[in-house]
């Protein structure tokens, strides 16, 4: 289960700005494709059943969408992710989107191994600790070049 806050696009109903988000998150796609008529995709689609507006904001909602456990790849945070948020937020429907919450079932949560050791290990390795530690990639477009 999925929560998102949503501003729809002006004359765009919440309702179908809900619909929309549910459907582009899950199966829906922008054009026709032809492999749609050979898998029934109704068992994986997202489905927005809730939509409420927010108190105190103009036009902002929040839109309530359940996925099936089926839509996921068992053990993938990637696969989550990528499904719920990777390409929803910029949909032309929308002028804002935020995840808000999202409820992952048990059962799905324990098709993840986990990592292969704690982040003692990582701490020694590193030899960090008292402080978080994080992780960024660097890309060729902010001005480095192959070499660096």
């Amino acid at each position: 289960l999925a929560a998102f806050r949503m501003t729809p696009q002006p004359g765009v109903p919440p309702e179908e700005a809900g619909a929309a988000v549910a459907a582009e998150s899950s199966t829906g796609t922008w054009t026709t494709v032809w492999t749609d008529g050979l898998t029934s995709l109704d068992r994986y689609k997202g489905r927005c059943y809730d939509i409420e507006p927010v108190a105190g904001e103009e036009n902002q909602y929040i839109a309530y969408v359940a996925y099936p456990s089926d839509l996921f790849e068992e053990g993938s945070v990637t696969n989550l992710f990528t499904s719920i948020v990777g390409n929803v937020f910029g949909f032309k429907a929308l002028r804002a989107l935020r995840l808000e919450d999202l409820r992952i079932p048990p059962a799905y949560v324990k098709t993840f191994q986990g990592p292969p050791h704690g982040i003692q290990v990582e701490r020694d390795k590193l030899n960090k600790y008292g402080r978080p530690l994080l992780g960024c990639t660097i890309k060729p477009k902010l001005g480095l070049s192959a070499k660096n």
